[in-house]
């Protein structure tokens, strides 16, 4: 699918190239009607078709993990999620097919960089400046800029029945609601505290499937 829309994409510029040169080289075509319109359809019609179709193509491209993973200091993130132990979040989510594998990291950090508020686009055009010009971090070193939001969990668990009669999640009254509000981390100590953990990444064991 990716294939084909990067084909008709560059086809449409293509055209626009070809027609452009032609409109360059031969103007007096512009002095006609139909040299006009082909004009107008060249210089503005093509170029805005062309450029929807990058645009939706690449957005939807830097949703799938693929993406995600494909800086190498990104790496032993996707290796996490292969740790044999069902206590690493994110691989029990993986393995288990609790989210769509392909799309696993954008399902639980919808608004990361290009995704996010205006903030975090300005940091997403600084990782590409670090990517490229600056010192990129050690694995290790990588924190989220703000605290998870319980709101990525609670996309897929708000009404899930095995999720809301949880003993850990009932302790106190008014512990549900504390944490569908966000006063209370679904990362607190002691709850869902082991996440990627890349520090300890080669002392894991792995899950051999799904590879």
């Amino acid at each position: 699918m990716m294939i084909t829309a990067i084909r008709v994409e560059v086809l449409f510029v293509s055209v626009a190239v070809v027609l452009a040169i032609l409109l360059a080289t031969r103007a007096e075509l512009t002095r006609v009607r139909g040299g006009k319109i082909l004009a107008f359809i060249t210089l503005f019609i093509l170029p805005l078709v062309a450029v929807g179709l990058g645009y939706s193509e690449h957005m939807e491209r830097a949703t799938s993990t693929e993406f995600c993973l494909s800086c190498h200091v990104m790496h032993d993130f996707g290796r996490s999620l292969y740790v044999d132990d069902p206590s690493y979040i994110p691989a029990a989510h993986f393995q288990n097919n609790l989210v769509p594998r392909n799309h696993a990291c954008y399902t639980c950090h919808t608004d990361y960089t290009m995704f996010g508020t205006f903030h975090a686009k300005l940091r997403g055009l600084r990782h590409i400046y670090v990517q490229y010009i600056g010192t990129v971090p050690k694995p290790a070193d990588i924190r989220l800029y703000t605290a998870f939001n319980n709101r990525e969990c609670l996309h897929c668990h708000a009404g899930m029945r095995a999720f809301e009669e949880e003993l850990k999640h009932i302790k106190t009254p008014d512990m549900m609601s504390r944490i569908t509000s966000n006063q209370l981390s679904c990362m607190s100590a002691h709850c869902h505290d082991t996440v990627h953990d890349v520090a300890t990444i080669n002392n894991a064991a792995f899950w051999k499937g799904g590879q």
